[in-house]
């Protein structure tokens, strides 16, 4: 019982809320007078829970930090509230300020734990080769110039270049792409990236600190540091705030000589609806966007998102889908079919990992036939497969598998070129010894991403590809979902480079990836959004939103109602401040006492929280509309077929 009642205490936003429900229930039981004959007012209740934490939080600002924020307001009216003894006006500004101050820890910018993704991705050991043995060592000890085993599916430790072995090398942490690539010896291999299926030795290049997923880590950090966060609007104005207060507070008593006025113009000039006007909007905001599967990690988030004006793209899995498709098959020898290619390809690829022969057996179950069975299969690293079938001896390939084999492949070599100008991959099947068919694979985009693009354009806003995939293929992407602008060829340290340059040159950029290569990107952009629905626990947590669904059409409609937002955060000011001074004058003039300019108090906080409240039942009506076109379309696809014709570029590397 202990420990679970020191690990509520532990956490600091249940202490919050517990003081809050705790101040509530007294000052509701002071209202109601009851209790009357307790030796103290249960009021204190509240101004102890409450207030008392705001007052320090002000004296440490204001001595340490030199700093005047709103709290430095609300404590000059709770210490002249309790002064004069108005103890139930002192505890509700204390609860209606730590209302406020609860909001915004529930919208909080939480703590990034992406930078912790990256760090797991490093192994902890490595396998060296020192003095003639094979020794497991800390990965922190590997020296330059030691020799490394990596054997299939380990990650591979550190920098270095492979001395002795072949393999292909899944790079999707540094390049986003994924399909494996194939490596030999004198290739570089880099650190976090992992060995899919060979064995090699290598020598390291780098130490472990030194090392390309450390030097992620350490940007990350960088880039996080500098994204400052956003100061509420209460404490930026807090300094004219408590000079008009206490000039106010000053000619009230100079003119009626009456303490009690002089106080109750503190109390009501006390900026709780003011408080209260941005953490209520965007507690609503993120609400609504839930509805429709956008998940908003940070408090400030939304904020900053109805300022951006730019949004950059990753490619892979965000604005396509992320694996190759089979998109054509055409049979090169009068004996087969296409159907026959097919049947051999997928027949020799069926216990295949790599992820075209995944697409092709995925492919070919679509037709409901069994997969026929082979006799035996043989990976050939970095080039293809090669199986026995009784009596055909099949190999299913990249084109340099058949060149070295001396199979001839000119016939299909006009049409491959033509699939290939298109950003697809070719794959070519061979049945004794001769070329039989190809197959065209590739990445298709996603259903949404071009509207999603066209949205985007027509509110005025930029739209940027980045990416690690070739120029070829990142234009081929481009051209299909409407942006203009095109980086290719970039590592994580490029894209970052790509946004921190848009963003020296004025732009308020917004990054959208999926992929722990985006990581980087995603945390130095102005905002970051995440393909969570698909991506890495890493983009995720290196974002502040998260599309938790596929469907592109949500960031135009996250981008419009963040500037919704931001229209009620200024209505819910201006009101609050007419509020406010209409408090003044009539505590001037003592038509208010401390009480009833307690209770004015949530008159402006009720309409503050119920217009920030009407967020919550903002729609999407192009959305509405724009999913009962879906369901139409998904009935009649249902009774078609066919490949798609977009295409992005794979290389198959085994």
């Amino acid at each position: 019982m202990l420990q679970l009642f020191h690990n509520w205490l532990s956490n600091e936003f249940r202490i919050t809320l517990s003081c809050v429900i705790l101040a509530g229930i007294a000052l509701i039981l002071n209202l109601a007078k009851v209790f009357r004959n307790m030796p103290f007012d249960i009021a204190w209740i509240a101004i102890i829970l409450c207030g008392v934490p705001i007052v320090i939080g002000a004296i440490v600002g204001l001595i340490r930090d030199h700093d005047i924020t709103a709290d430095v307001l609300v404590s000059m009216a709770l210490i002249a509230s309790v002064v004069m003894k108005e103890w139930f006006a002192a505890g509700e500004v204390a609860l209606i300020m730590q209302i406020g101050s609860l909001l915004e820890d529930f919208t909080a910018n939480r703590a990034r734990k992406g930078i912790d993704g990256l760090l797991k991705q490093m192994p902890q050991t490595a396998r060296v080769n020192r003095n003639g043995k094979s020794m497991m060592i800390p990965v922190e000890d590997v020296a330059v110039g030691d020799t490394l085993s990596v054997i299939a599916g380990e990650t591979i430790p550190v920098d270095g270049v492979i001395l002795q072995g072949e393999t292909s090398v899944d790079q999707s942490v540094m390049t986003g792409e994924s399909i494996p690539v194939d490596k030999g010896v004198g290739d570089k291999v880099i650190s976090g990236t992992i060995n899919r299926f060979g064995t090699f030795s290598m020598r390291a290049e780098k130490e472990n600190k030194d090392s390309s997923l450390q030097r992620m880590v350490k940007l990350a950090e960088e880039a996080d540091a500098k994204k400052a966060p956003i100061v509420s609007l209460a404490d930026k104005w807090a300094k004219w705030m408590v000079l008009i207060a206490l000039l106010s507070s000053v000619l009230a008593y100079v003119v009626t000589k009456d303490i009690r006025r002089a106080v109750t113009v503190l109390v009501v000039f006390c900026p709780c609806a003011f408080v209260l006007a941005t953490p209520t909007a965007v507690a609503a905001a993120i609400g609504n966007l839930t509805k429709y599967g956008v998940l908003v990690r940070t408090g400030d988030a939304l904020e900053r998102l109805s300022q951006v004006d730019t949004v950059a793209f990753d490619k892979t899995g965000t604005l396509t889908q992320g694996k190759p498709k089979v998109t054509h098959v055409i049979s090169l020898n009068k004996d087969f079919s296409e159907e026959d290619i097919l049947r051999f390809a997928a027949a020799s690829e069926e216990k295949s990992e790599h992820p075209i022969g995944k697409a092709i057996v995925e492919y070919f179950q679509k037709s409901g036939e069994e997969i026929p069975a082979v006799d035996s299969t043989e990976v050939l690293a970095g080039f293809g497969i090669h199986s026995q079938m009784g009596s055909m001896d099949c190999m299913v390939g990249k084109p340099d598998l058949f060149k070295n084999k001396n199979i001839d492949i000119s016939s299909g070599e006009k049409i491959a070129e033509k699939w290939k100008g298109e950003g697809a991959t070719i794959v070519y099947i061979s049945v004794n010894g001769k070329v039989a068919g190809m197959i065209a694979l590739a990445d298709t985009i996603r259903e949404s991403s071009r509207k999603a693009v066209d949205t985007l354009n027509n509110l005025g806003i930029t739209s940027i590809l980045l990416t690690g995939d070739n120029t070829e293929a990142a234009k081929t992407i481009a051209e299909k979902v409407g942006v203009t602008e095109v980086r290719a060829n970039l590592l994580p340290e490029d894209k970052q480079r790509a946004i921190q340059g848009e963003l020296n040159d004025g732009k308020t950029v917004c990054m959208v990836g999926d992929g722990v290569n985006d990581a980087l990107a995603l945390s130095s952009a102005y905002a970051g959004i995440a393909m969570g629905g698909i991506g890495s626990d890493i983009a995720v947590e290196s974002s502040d939103v998260v599309l938790v669904s596929k469907d592109m059409d949500r960031i135009p409609y996250l981008l419009k109602l963040s500037k919704k937002m931001m229209r009620k955060i200024r209505q819910n000011i201006t009101i609050s401040m007419i509020l406010n001074f209409g408090a003044i004058i009539l505590s001037f003039f003592g038509l208010l006492t401390p009480i009833t300019g307690a209770l004015w108090h949530n008159v402006g906080s009720v309409f503050v929280v119920v217009n920030a409240a009407l967020l919550l039942i903002s729609r999407d009506s192009k959305r509405k509309h724009h999913n009962k076109r879906e369901k139409k379309k998904a009935g009649r696809a249902n009774s078609t077929s066919g490949p798609s014709t977009f295409f992005i570029n794979f290389s198959y590397d085994r």
